[in-house]
């Protein structure tokens, strides 16, 4: 008698059965999961990472920027085309609630100099802390927010009526949870090493949700070359050496774009291996950006002497210099030393240098160019995400029923200042009483 060894049977592990299932654990993601525990549902949130909230502990390294304090209008208007859509959920979440949802966790804050508000301690984990403390173990009626680190999503499944069925790769391999509700918080597509990597773009498309591609936004910018240094983008090899990773400080930037929208401002930047990024850049960048899809390239003027006109600086440049030579005799008359003297050379030529009327000019208004955005995953943030008329009013998507998006992946974006974590707030809230909702009507049979 020969005996057969038993042929390995691949056993499909039993789907998990929640009530919502919250994917991602960004801010979008924990406010979601926030406004759903508290109003009693079992939440289980999934992440890709081995820990939550990975670019929100990044973004607040320098100072955890929470919203900014200016007036509402001025607030909403950030958000440019978005600004419709995004306006009632600011309006019911804005930045005095998101003060008052921080201080609720025992985390004072203060406005700054330029209207930003920030906690006290200018931390970011210690919110963090007090934030999954309170989720883990909710006050009251509350239920426990359950966690799941390193599980990827990775599409759809097939699932009973009334449940959504969903695919992820967790450690001890393929993962099934079937959902009465589900909200998607998955981020953008920057910073990928953190989580945020565009891969639910697919799953999306795939069920028909439409979605607008994902471009980089606050973001820096590759300059074009100079012909005479004969490269076709980017700095001379001798200003990449001295000056890349400087910045341009108490500059000013003006801009029109190809849709004839004016930005004006001052402020600083860096110069790059590149070209350019930094505050300043930042807040132009989707202009810029835009700018460039449409004409292939896009150019702003710099102000390297914004505390004098026109007329003053011109009187400076020509006065009699002597035997000085022309760096000595800006930086003499007008300051002018180091990276601002600097690019200057970088992207005058000799006759433009040595005229007076030219360079004054250029001093007040030096054109620079860009080509291209940096790659993406190089950006704070993102444009472009699930299209708008995708959702209803509480952010559920209206080709897939019991799905709702929050944060990032929705197509808004913003400029730095507290306006990027303040709308993944809001729209985590909003999705989260969206969510509570649609529970509420399933379970009264609606």
């Amino acid at each position: 008698m020969i005996n057969h060894p038993l042929q390995e049977q691949h056993i499909t592990p039993a789907p998990l059965q929640v009530d919502v299932a919250v994917l991602g654990g960004g801010p979008a993601g924990l406010m979601a999961a926030e406004v759903l525990s508290a109003g009693g549902a079992a939440v289980h949130l999934f992440d890709a990472m081995p820990s939550v909230g990975r670019k929100f502990l990044l973004a607040g390294k320098g100072g955890m920027n929470l919203t900014h304090a200016e007036p509402f209008d001025a607030f909403v208007a950030r958000y440019a085309e978005a600004a419709s859509a995004l306006q009632p959920m600011l309006e019911a979440f804005g930045a005095q609630a998101v003060r008052d949802w921080a201080s609720s966790l025992g985390i004072d804050t203060f406005v700054g100099s330029s209207h930003r508000v920030f906690p006290t301690d200018m931390k970011a984990a210690p919110l963090l802390r007090a934030w999954l403390q309170r989720l883990r173990h909710p006050a009251g009626k509350g239920a426990a927010v359950q966690f799941h680190m390193r599980h990827r999503w990775t599409g759809w499944t097939d699932a009973p009526v009334g449940r959504i069925g969903l695919r992820l790769q967790s450690p001890a391999g393929e993962a099934f949870v079937h959902a009465r509700a589900v909200v998607l918080a998955l981020g953008g597509a920057s910073w990928a090493r953190l989580g945020s990597d565009g891969a639910w773009v697919a799953p999306l498309k795939s069920a028909g949700i439409a979605v607008s591609p994902l471009r980089p936004s606050n973001c820096g910018f590759d300059v074009a070359g100079t012909s005479r240094h004969g490269a076709c983008a980017g700095w001379s090899p001798f200003f990449v050496e001295r000056f890349a990773g400087q910045p341009f400080k108490a500059v000013s930037l003006s801009f029109t774009g190809h849709d004839g929208r004016h930005f004006a401002r001052r402020g600083e930047f860096v110069a790059t291996a590149n070209g350019v990024e930094g505050s300043l850049i930042y807040a132009v960048s989707a202009q810029l950006r835009e700018t460039i899809a449409s004409h292939g390239q896009a150019t702003f003027h710099l102000d390297l002497q914004p505390d004098r006109s026109l007329e003053q600086v011109r009187a400076q440049v020509a006065h009699p210099r002597g035997a000085r030579s022309l760096s000595s005799h800006l930086k003499s008359r007008l300051g002018l030393d180091g990276i601002r003297m600097a690019i200057l050379n970088e992207l005058l030529d000799k006759d433009a240098l040595h005229d007076p009327q030219q360079l004054a000019a250029a001093i007040k208004a030096l054109p620079v160019t860009v080509v291209a955005p940096r790659p993406i995953d190089e950006a704070i943030s993102t444009a472009g995400g699930v299209s708008w008329a995708a959702m209803n009013a509480q952010l559920m998507l209206q080709d897939k029923p019991g799905v709702f998006c929050a944060g990032e992946m929705i197509d808004w974006e913003a400029p730095t200042g507290g306006y990027l974590l303040t709308a993944c707030l809001s729209t985590g809230r909003q999705a989260g009483e969206g969510a509570l909702r649609y529970l509420a009507s399933f379970l009264n049979g609606a």
